[in-house]
């Protein structure tokens, strides 16, 4: 049984994602939604995941969404340092701060602001030693900043029983064509 997911993925800009209303951010929540009640089905009583926009905040999005359904849900954000985000534009660090006020549980890894590389590796380390399995939205054949918490979650299963998901482009393709037919056959009927 795997009771922690730590979940990650591509940031918003590396799925070519702007905005809330793009249609890959349709197809990417329902992929999400699909993904997260399987692993609740399985077991799975917290989400672990990080701040990043991108995968890390569409997954608190839709896992603060499935809580009606699963009331044992707890959703944790970690974060690999303090002032994580600060940089951001306004409206970013307002959906970061809202997503933190939403969740059950939410700290920093490192104290510290960022002042090295080491910060962020220790917070992949610390993710995978903290959680029982992780799901990846992440391609192989499409590296991007994701391909550090993947590489971190690999060593972690070379250790222990820890099992590593991947969600790959071609897996959400068939998402897509999924719910294309689904709302097809809807609007059909």
């Amino acid at each position: 049984m795997r009771e922690r997911l730590w979940l990650s993925g591509y940031r918003a800009w590396e799925l070519n994602v702007y905005g809330d209303h793009d249609p890959k951010l349709k197809v990417l929540k329902y992929s999400l939604k699909i993904q997260l009640q399987q692993a609740l089905d399985e077991g799975m009583q917290w989400l672990i995941t990080g701040g990043e926009l991108g995968i890390e905040q569409w997954g608190i999005e839709v896992a603060l969404g499935l809580k009606a359904d699963y009331p044992e849900l707890q959703i944790a954000m970690m974060l690999p340092y303090a002032e994580f985000g600060h940089q951001w534009q306004a409206e970013n660090q307002e959906r970061l701060a809202k997503r933190r006020s939403q969740v059950d549980f939410a700290r920093e890894t490192s104290t510290q602001p960022y002042t090295q590389p080491a910060q962020l590796s220790g917070y992949n380390r610390f993710m995978a030693q903290h959680t029982d399995g992780a799901l990846f939205y992440y391609d192989q054949d499409f590296p991007g900043k994701p391909q550090y918490a993947y590489k971190a979650a690999q060593a972690e299963a070379n250790r222990r029983d820890y099992a590593v998901r991947t969600v790959t482009m071609p897996d959400l393709e068939d998402v897509g064509r999924e719910l294309a037919e689904a709302e097809n056959s809807d609007f059909q009927n």
